[in-house]
């Protein structure tokens, strides 16, 4: 690959880097018209007929016996305790301090491929692991007068999401990741049922504005997906993937100018350590995988 693709495929992952912002900043508009669980049930059912869709274009099969192992199983749980988590964050706190937080993610899943998968984590990554949650830490603040606990929402959703990829990690090649994707989606349906049933929310008819939202949230979330997976095969991975990080200044500029949040300095403060100490995490894991072996 040389430096043209690198460049597209870091255009292309800033673009959905902003889809996902906007993504986000519509599921904050919904909630003011539907309950979480109806949310995240309207968005399943929506996702997972999109990515049913084009498995079904593509020729791959809408079942398999390889979507019962245990990795694709964790896979979908995690999935569905990150979109709870994230979604109720995006609804009761600010979207620039739920993105500050969901920066963390790799972070954890550094963290969790040392601890669960075996993989080998030096003390220079382990370092930059504990900066990122001092700045988790400074972002949530515990123990202080402004502490929110509403905030551990997001903490819930990036540990999901974490466990996510780290289950990805494990998934055969017999399972390509838009069934992967299929099944996420669809997994979330029955999780909204739950969600529904065992709280005070009722089910009501989406106005025209709720199915113009969820229309757009679908749609958005579907290119934006597609245009991760296209960045990270037009562009080196180790080049492209620190532009994930622009999704939070996004979600600055769009909590400011539309919904009138005012970030104060700690929580920028603590998303800039959790971004750089990522930044550093990956470079130091390029590093040690282009040593040459003793």
């Amino acid at each position: 690959m040389n430096n043209l693709d690198n460049l597209r495929g870091a255009a292309i992952m800033v673009i959905a880097m902003l889809g996902f912002a906007v993504e986000d900043a519509v599921i904050k508009f919904l909630s003011d018209d539907l309950s979480i669980g109806q949310i995240i049930g309207m968005l399943g059912m929506g996702g997972g007929i999109v990515f049913a869709m084009i498995c079904r274009a593509q020729g791959q099969a809408l079942w398999t016996p390889a979507f019962l192992a245990p990795a694709v199983i964790i896979r979908n749980l995690a999935e569905l305790i990150g979109a709870v988590g994230f979604v109720t964050a995006l609804s009761l706190i600010p979207l620039s301090t739920a993105s500050a937080i969901l920066q963390a993610g790799p972070l954890l899943v550094t963290l969790g491929a040392a601890v669960f998968l075996g993989e080998p984590v030096g003390w220079r990554r382990w370092g930059a692991i504990l900066v990122g949650f001092a700045g988790v830490m400074l972002i949530i603040r515990p123990g202080t007068g402004d502490f929110n606990w509403l905030a551990l929402y997001a903490v819930l959703g990036v540990v999901g999401l974490a466990i996510r990829d780290l289950a990805t990690r494990r998934v055969k090649a017999a399972v390509s990741s838009v069934q992967l994707s299929m099944l996420a989606f669809f997994s979330l349906v029955p999780a909204a049922a739950l969600l529904l049933l065992f709280s005070d929310s009722t089910v009501v008819a989406p106005t025209a504005r709720a199915w113009g939202l969820l229309g757009a949230c679908v749609l958005i979330g579907a290119v934006a997906y597609f245009a991760v997976t296209v960045a990270m095969r037009v562009g080196e991975i180790s080049f492209v993937t620190p532009f994930r990080y622009s999704r939070m200044i996004f979600a600055l500029i769009i909590g400011v100018a539309i919904f009138d949040e005012t970030p104060d300095a700690l929580t920028l403060i603590g998303a800039a350590i959790i971004i750089l100490s990522g930044l550093y995490t990956l470079w130091r894991e390029q590093v040690v995988k282009s040593a040459p072996a003793a």
